[in-house]
């Protein structure tokens, strides 16, 4: 029999905005009559395996659905059912924002099943919300309220990412360097992969609405739609801070090459000059006979004027040409 590591909750509603805990004894012996039946479980558990696989009454396609460990946000209408696979911000201490958590969901008018493998706060938050008597009164309330926290929470996910490139670009102002450029990047690819997983959240909302369910509540797919449009402003927010980021990347690298460029410039003056005298130097340090002015005592000095004398031309040949 499972135990509690794999139930992390299952409460009875009362169809009133209330909701009861529930042992798996109480799980096990829930009948329709007595009210809807939301089971929440962690499918990494065996029991859970066990319970779904054996024990829940559910059709292999389902089960095995709530059991798969990737899953695609969608939503598929099964016989009287739905089947969904939602993603939810990773709040969790220590973890990535982009690193999104799963939600199975099997909803049916009278049971709701849902599995997860990591905390997802949106869904203790609906069941705090039962527990208060402030919840959904159904099985389509129980969809809803999940999904409205989902997205709700990713809010301040992207209002972060807003702050974040905002100081980068305030930043960007004042001071350059490779590794801002490297925590950028970082913020930009976090950036994408959560869009890569809100694009398909969006469709499977879009599915809901489509969908003809006749135990859907008349208000349900008003609030859904409302849900749909707050999904896509997070969705075109996410677009704008990338493009921003991308603009702001772009000119701290343009930057970065410009100081390159004015460095090897710089150095490349430096060895223009340097080349002829150089070159003389070492053709009179040559250690054969014949060497002009080795045995004069003004050798010396002539050979430094004439240094001088090439280094004065060289510079006003590069005053002409525009090079200083």
């Amino acid at each position: 029999m499972p135990d509690n590591d794999a139930l992390i909750h299952a409460m009875l509603l009362d169809g009133q905005g209330s909701g009861r805990d529930l042992d798996w004894a109480a799980v096990n012996r829930w009948q329709p009559e007595q009210g809807i039946l939301w089971a929440h479980l962690d499918y990494s558990q065996s029991q859970a395996e066990k319970w779904l696989t054996e024990e829940s009454g559910l059709d292999p396609i389902v089960y095995e659905a709530l059991l798969s460990g990737e899953t695609r946000p969608r939503a598929t209408r099964y016989k009287n059912g739905l089947l969904l696979a939602l993603r939810g911000v990773n709040l969790n201490p220590g973890a990535e924002p982009d690193d999104m958590v799963s939600l199975r969901l099997w909803v049916e008018p009278g049971r709701v099943i849902s599995t997860r493998k990591r905390k997802l706060l949106s869904v203790t938050d609906v069941a705090n919300e039962l527990r208060a008597g402030e919840g959904p009164c159904a099985a389509d309330g129980i969809l809803l309220a999940l999904l409205e926290k989902l997205i709700l929470r990713m809010s301040d996910t992207v209002d972060n990412f807003e702050d974040c490139v905002a100081d980068f670009e305030e930043r960007a102002l004042e001071v350059q360097d490779a590794q801002m450029r490297m925590d950028l990047a970082k913020v930009r690819r976090q950036i994408i992969s959560l869009r890569r997983y809100l694009s398909p959240q969006r469709e499977a909302i879009s599915q809901l609405l489509t969908e003809k369910v006749d135990w859907f509540d008349p208000e349900f797919k008003l609030r859904m739609q409302e849900t749909q449009d707050r999904l896509i402003r997070h969705i075109e927010d996410l677009d704008a801070v990338r493009e921003r980021a991308a603009v702001t990347q772009e000119e701290i690298g343009n930057h970065l090459a410009e100081q390159m460029n004015k460095r090897m410039y710089v150095l490349s003056i430096v060895a223009a000059f340097f080349l002829p005298l150089g070159f003389l130097t070492g053709l009179l340090g040559i250690n054969v006979g014949g060497i002009p002015g080795a045995e004069s005592d003004l050798g010396f000095g002539v050979f430094i004027v004439l240094l001088i004398l090439i280094l004065t031309l060289q510079i006003l040949w590069f005053r002409k040409k525009g090079w200083l």
